[in-house]
């Protein structure tokens, strides 16, 4: 059964930094498919916070994540990765990687407006707490 398997979860102190891994499993999403890192905090919605493009690369960031996250992915190793530093209280949240085909949705509209419908992955829980 397809899967998506999120890792990399921990508490860490203000303005640490973790590494979140997504490899997906019984399902290759190394060509035509656009992955995106979601996090949902207890009592608000769901957002996008960054989302990496099927072939070219092309990204999209949230604004609250820019200049401190940085999304990647290793078609070899089928896993996205997602780089967090100057992690602030926020962020705070469960992560969870999504993927969506390419013909489906564009890379901002997956991150933004039109989350992947198919392709979730459990989440892994960040805490930044002092």
């Amino acid at each position: 059964q397809a899967q998506l398997v999120e890792s990399g979860g921990d508490l860490v102190q203000p303005g640490g930094s973790l590494n979140l891994s997504c490899v997906a499993l019984e399902f290759s999403f190394h060509h035509f498919y656009h992955v995106g890192w979601f996090r949902q905090a207890p009592g608000k919605e769901r957002e996008g916070v960054s989302c990496i493009g099927s072939t070219d690369g092309s990204t999209y960031y949230a604004e609250s994540v820019k200049g401190r996250f940085t999304i990647s992915r290793d078609h070899a190793k089928n896993t996205v990765y997602l780089q967090m530093k100057g992690l602030k209280p926020e962020d705070t949240a469960v992560y969870y990687c999504a993927a969506e085909h390419e013909d489906i949705v564009t890379v901002q509209n997956m991150c933004t407006v039109d989350p992947p419908q198919h392709y979730w992955g459990q989440g892994t829980q960040v805490t930044v707490s002092s």
